[in-house]
């Protein structure tokens, strides 16, 4: 089952009403719309920019419990996130896998006395540096949750002599290490896409996703959207309307006539290097520490390349979310501090990006202690006594499942109707089927992809996972299918593929979500111009149109670099 594009606005349009309409295509929006589309409720989800482009679009790449929230005292959360992150390795497993990830520790008692006044206070405290036996009791607790279900192993400890054994260029005044195991989410926009398409399919003509259509406003009962390429408003009417459109709540409810506070998103940003000595210095894992200011930070190996981040810093939603070079010199500050003897400056970037998190008001409370759990709040929309608006606030990638379960659940009750399937343990888009074991894979690539070059093959299952199948078979059919001249790893079919049957409207659709292009930053001029000839001529594009496409694609590649670089 393809998802629509061309005609997504115009399915709207022409039936202009639903049971629940959905504004907000990031992770949590998408998750809704397929589990509402399961239990046959009639939904529509409309996106102003592309699936997966907003806050879900800015994230470290992990599936994690969120150890670190123990210290806030977020037990409950911490559990439910554990246990989604098992579920998640099975039922998204073309994109969830096991990370092995080592904690470098330089004292044994520091944080013993300040931890609890953390938790207590939700503020740093003088001493803000977690020493080897809290991380240990941290670690503990965090295992305990995976009981009768787990899916990764139990954490380990490491004096200094093991620890730089294993890993040689780590810094020589390391007391410990601990490693433990979360999961790495190596390409979250296919995901989020993979979601799209199953509530697609599940539901048919009573599941209608649009992208680069927003919410704008109310017309009485009715809610005002507008078609982003045209233009064109048109009122759609639900009986629930629910707002996942994460740090951006309070202005769609603004635009809606129910003014709201409920936000405070802190903006958090990630620099991508080209740094071969590094990626070999992680020895493939995660390295997840607390920095010099008490700032939880992670050096993480990713396709082939080197993820550094996050920061948290408060922001203005007036404002563009942009990688500052004080946030470049802080990311390269803290890389020194872990491996002091490798040498990484700006030259390694290949490409940043940033953020907000869709965070709750917190008024005086510090950033980092902000809490990561959920909720949602229900008023009318328009001030009326008809519709409802459920407002989502707050979430995080790990739990997106049970948010949606929740809004799900509380779509149903306003509905009068009652779930009919969990999504519990059901699998995710191209993991329906997908081969655990690497013999597993070579035995599955074999008998589905057995007249397609290996190397391809391999590829592909790594791209798409079982749905490989669905692109192979476009490929047999295209005639033209040949690797790019620019960058041979991807061939014109796939991308003739993409912009058929996976809702790419603009270029830096395929660029920064469809596939991991500008992620790896292989999105150079000569790259973007072959795919837009690609692209453009499934879409219909003439010579102008192109243009245009490629200016804003490589604009949108860069848009969280400061305007002076």
């Amino acid at each position: 089952m393809t998802v629509k594009t061309h005609r997504s606005s115009d399915d709207l349009r022409d039936r202009p009403n639903a049971e629940v309409l959905i504004i907000g295509g990031g992770i949590n929006g998408v998750a809704t719309f397929r589990d509402l589309a399961l239990q046959g409720v009639d939904v529509a989800l409309v996106e102003r920019g592309d699936f997966i482009s907003g806050a879900s679009a800015a994230s470290s790449h992990m599936i994690h419990g969120g150890i670190r929230y123990l210290e806030n005292g977020e037990f409950r959360l911490v559990h439910e996130a554990v246990t989604e992150r098992n579920d998640l390795l099975t039922t998204a497993a073309h994109y969830v896998r096991p990370l092995r990830t080592t904690v470098p520790i330089f004292s044994t008692f520091s944080g013993l006395l300040s931890a609890p006044l953390r938790m207590l206070l939700h503020r740093r405290t003088a001493s803000a540096e977690r020493g080897a036996l809290l991380i240990k009791i941290g670690l503990v607790i965090y295992d305990s949750f995976s009981r009768g279900g787990g899916r990764v192993p139990r954490h380990t400890f490491h004096g200094r002599r093991r620890s730089l054994q294993v890993l040689p260029e780590l810094n020589p005044g390391v007391a410990y290490t601990a490693t433990y195991w979360d999961a790495s989410l190596r390409n979250p926009e296919r995901l989020g896409l993979d979601l799209v398409r199953d509530g697609v399919a599940l539901g048919g003509d009573r599941a209608r996703a649009a992208n680069y259509v927003s919410a704008v406003g109310s017309d009485g009962e009715a809610v005002l959207l507008r078609d982003e390429d045209t233009g064109e408003e048109f009122p759609f009417s639900a009986s629930v309307v629910i707002n996942a459109s994460g740090p951006w709540t309070d202005l769609t409810n603004d635009d809606l006539g129910r003014p709201t506070a409920y936000m405070g998103g802190t903006k958090g940003s990630h620099i991508v290097l080209d740094h071969p000595e590094l990626l070999q210095a992680t020895g493939g894992r995660e390295l997840f520490f607390e920095h010099s200011d008490g700032r939880i930070v992670l050096i993480y190996p990713l396709n082939g390349r080197v993820l550094v981040g996050t920061s948290d810093l408060e922001h203005d939603m007036a404002e563009p979310a942009v990688c500052t070079e004080a946030e470049v010199d802080y990311f390269l500050d803290l890389i020194g501090h872990v491996f002091p003897a490798i040498e990484v400056d700006r030259s390694s970037i290949v490409h940043r990006y940033s953020g907000v998190r869709p965070l709750p008001g917190h008024g005086d409370m510090a950033a980092g202690f902000v809490s990561r759990d959920y909720r949602i709040e229900a008023a009318p929309l328009n001030g009326g006594a008809a519709t409802p608006v459920l407002s989502l606030i707050g979430g995080k990638w790990t739990t997106f499942r049970a948010v949606a379960a929740n809004l799900t659940d509380r779509a149903l009750a306003r509905l009068g109707r009652t779930r009919l399937r969990t999504t519990k343990g059901l699998p995710i888009g191209g993991a329906v089927g997908f081969p655990r074991t690497e013999p597993e894979r070579s035995e599955w690539v074999a008998e589905h992809l057995a007249d397609v070059d290996r190397e391809q093959a391999v590829r592909m299952l790594h791209r798409y996972g079982t749905h490989a199948t669905a692109v192979a078979a476009a490929l047999r059919e295209d005639a033209d299918d040949a690797p790019l001249a620019s960058l041979p790893r991807y061939t014109s079919g796939e991308l003739r593929y993409m912009a058929r049957a996976e809702a790419v409207v603009h270029l830096e659709d395929v660029l920064l979500r469809r596939t991991s292009i500008a992620f790896r930053g292989e999105a150079t001029p000569a790259v973007v111009e072959e795919i837009a000839e690609i692209v453009g001529d499934v879409r219909g594009w003439d010579e102008a149109q192109r243009r245009t496409e490629v200016h804003r694609a490589l604009a949108a590649v860069r848009i969280a670099e400061p305007a002076t670089v």
